[in-house]
């Protein structure tokens, strides 16, 4: 790792963005038709590898559903309106309509209504009766308080995500969740994260969990950077995570935990360039949110944009580019890298010469910063 110094007392380590890397073409191609960009993780296999973003403006029932029937996962938020409201359309149209001096204030209130586990159970009811695979997922703060409802309303994976998750939390005042002991009584698979750094992301993978995700508030309506001062830059943060996985595999006889890339996925290039430093799927927020099925109307917003003490993130407004079915699996119309994301995958893969996803990430990568 490089270090520069920044002045006489401190030094830190340079690390890249997924605009200051490339992919570099080899000796050999494939046909597109040939590739395959499946993934499986625990007794779950995908056609794609991607996962819809447990964001109320990009995952409800329904497009958890349309996101499984194209061959992806969509992870629906169980904190979300979907389990505060019977009906959360009102709340919907709503904040779609906000003006952006009362957004933040405004969400706050519709997010302060309770969190009913009857409507957890129903709604992954309602995924699991269309036949896809069903994921939710909670913060680590209520994750211990609703894991038994979501357990027994037969969720088939269990993703724990914040800003920043630690397999060692530290608190003078409040019982802290135990991942290990958490996820050791858990009888399905768990996704964590995010991480963005080798020990952190080892240590995730010493809990049990099956994948970890990548990230940290790097998302499209993150303002983490802006108030906390925090930011991981992502090409980096998975290559590290990817060395992490590795090493833990040696350290543990064999086991393989899944990397996720979370946040900084804007195009079809950030996706391509995230499986080429070592991911094995991705998690996308801003892109789905541009989906004409996707329940934020035109507009994104995550967990931190309605932080009841320190909102981090904002509503932002990303428009429409098609439906889930062509941002994902094309046809594309748009040079903007942003419909038909799996095309591009697969054409990338085809012009390297590699045939699926684990073998997609030897290819070759250059360091080189661009700047529209």
């Amino acid at each position: 790792m490089t270090e520069i110094e920044i002045g006489r007392g401190k030094r830190g380590t340079r690390a890249w963005a997924f605009d200051d890397v490339a992919v570099v073409p080899s000796r050999r191609t494939r046909d597109p038709k040939d590739v395959s960009t499946g993934w499986k993780i625990d007794a779950y296999e995908f056609a794609l590898p991607v996962l819809g973003a447990p964001m109320d403006s990009v995952v409800s029932p329904e497009t958890a559903i349309k996101i499984g029937q194209l061959g992806g996962l969509g992870v629906l938020d169980l904190e979300g309106l979907w389990t505060r409201y019977d009906d959360p359309t009102q709340q919907l149209n709503e904040i779609a309509s906000l003006p952006t001096a009362q957004a933040t204030r405004r969400m706050q209130e519709i997010y302060s209504a309770p969190i009913k586990p009857e409507l957890i159970r129903d709604r992954i009811a309602q995924i699991r009766a269309a036949g896809v695979t069903v994921a939710g997922a909670l913060s680590p703060q209520r994750a211990a308080q609703f894991s038994e409802t979501v357990i027994k309303a037969g969720v088939d994976l269990f993703v724990i995500r914040g800003t920043n998750v630690s397999a060692e939390h530290v608190s003078k005042t409040s019982d802290s969740l135990n991942l290990k002991e958490f996820i050791y009584r858990l009888d399905v698979p768990v996704i964590v994260g995010g991480a963005s750094n080798y020990t952190a992301a080892l240590h995730l993978m010493r809990t049990g969990a099956a994948g970890v995700l990548v990230g940290f508030g790097g998302g499209a309506a993150s303002t983490t950077r802006k108030v906390l001062g925090i930011h991981a830059p992502m090409a980096t943060a998975v290559a590290d995570v990817a060395g992490a996985r590795r090493d833990y595999m040696d350290e543990s006889g064999g086991r393989y935990v899944h990397v996720i890339a979370d946040g900084g996925l804007g195009t079809s290039g950030d996706i391509v360039k995230a499986i080429a430093v070592g991911a094995d799927a991705v998690m996308l927020g801003s892109v789905l949110a541009r989906a004409e099925e996707a329940p934020g109307r035109g507009w994104h917003w995550g967990q931190e944009a309605f932080n009841q003490e320190l909102p981090r993130g904002n509503r932002v407004q990303v428009g429409t580019d098609g439906t889930l079915e062509q941002i994902l699996l094309g046809p594309s119309s748009s040079a903007e890298g942003t419909t038909n994301l799996i095309g591009a995958l697969r054409r990338a893969m085809a012009t390297t010469g590699y045939s699926d996803v684990k073998e997609f990430q030897r290819v070759e990568v250059v360091v080189a910063p661009y700047h529209a």
